[in-house]
């Protein structure tokens, strides 16, 4: 299965811990701050996204959000709204909650929180059918320690 974002924005939920807008520019460029880093970048909001952008109620629910992450009120669904300019840590980020590589060290598979598999692995898509996904655990921390003792002995690294 491959991965399909569901807009969900947990993954920005937090990242204004990481980013701060230092200041505004013309034609609604902005100059952003890594806290940790100290890299600015510039960021341009999306021309579909300015009105967007423009409601800051987001910051009530959610404070610790990216000062460009919103959410539509319409549809629940999350945005960036620097999404063509945004920073290479955003760009680089996969929603998984482990990773699955193979003796070559090539990521073959991830897993996502509600337990499933994204892979286009045939040998581990086979496994994780056959094996794991019948697994019943209902204590994640047991859950996870059982999958990763499968997936190893049949030779996956898991991170």
């Amino acid at each position: 299965m491959v991965f399909s974002c569901q807009q969900c924005g947990e993954c920005c939920s937090h990242l204004g811990l990481v980013y701060a807008i230092i200041d505004s520019g013309p034609s609604d460029t902005f100059r952003l701050i890594n806290n940790y880093t100290n890299v600015v970048y510039e960021v341009r909001l999306d021309m579909d996204k300015i009105e967007l952008f423009a409601d800051q109620s987001i910051f009530s629910t959610r404070p610790q959000a990216c000062p460009f992450f919103r959410i539509k009120k319409d549809t629940g669904l999350a945005y960036c709204t620097i999404h063509l300019t945004r920073p290479e840590i955003c760009r680089e980020y996969s929603c998984y909650r482990l990773r699955i590589e193979n003796r070559r060290g090539e990521r073959v598979g991830r897993i996502i929180n509600s337990r499933t598999l994204l892979s286009e692995d045939p040998f581990l898509v086979s496994l994780w059918e056959k094996h794991i996904s019948s697994l019943t655990e209902p204590d994640d921390s047991i859950w996870e320690h059982q999958m990763i003792r499968m997936l190893t002995t049949a030779g996956f690294l898991v991170i």
